[in-house]
């Protein structure tokens, strides 16, 4: 069913990466698909979306590699100005995203979660994510998982990387 979905949706004009994002994640009901294609449209022509983009796919290759990660961070142990910035940010933007998610709003979801580039620019310009310390490391990689987890609940944007 999924296939056939793909490629109606490629038929009606949407590129391979943004039906990709979309149905990557199997979504649980197929009649949000429509929304969630047009949500992941709009993100994709925001100025931020290349940028989130490849970040996001960086974060799950990050991730990837750190199994020990949980999503959990102690405010405690930031100690960079640029993670420190991240996680205010994100406990701005992330339940405000979530609540329109919830609402069924993903086109706002997304746009909302676009506010975070510049602080993922700069904590990945700014931050040793790993660091020799355990307990900082582990706390960065809860920071990316917590991110990573916001950023891919309406589909995986990382398929819209380059």
């Amino acid at each position: 069913i999924l296939d056939r979905l793909a490629g109606s949706l490629r038929e009606q004009g949407a590129s391979a990466q943004e039906v990709d994002a979309v149905l990557a994640p199997q979504p649980q009901r197929l009649g949000t698909v429509p929304k969630l294609l047009a949500a992941v449209r709009a993100f994709a022509a925001l100025p931020e979306a290349p940028a989130l983009a490849a970040a996001n796919k960086r974060i799950g290759n990050i991730l990837k590699k750190s199994p020990e990660a949980d999503a959990h961070v102690s405010a405690v142990l930031l100690q960079e100005p640029a993670e420190k910035a991240l996680h205010a940010a994100m406990e701005q933007v992330v339940p405000a995203a979530d609540a329109q998610f919830d609402a069924g709003d993903y086109t706002a979801s997304l746009q909302t979660l676009a506010a975070l580039r510049a602080p993922v620019d700069a904590f990945f310009d700014d931050v040793m994510v790993n660091a020799e310390q355990v307990d900082l490391r582990l706390n960065r990689l809860g920071l990316l998982k917590l991110l990573h987890a916001a950023m891919n609940r309406v589909a995986l944007l990382e398929r819209l990387a380059a």
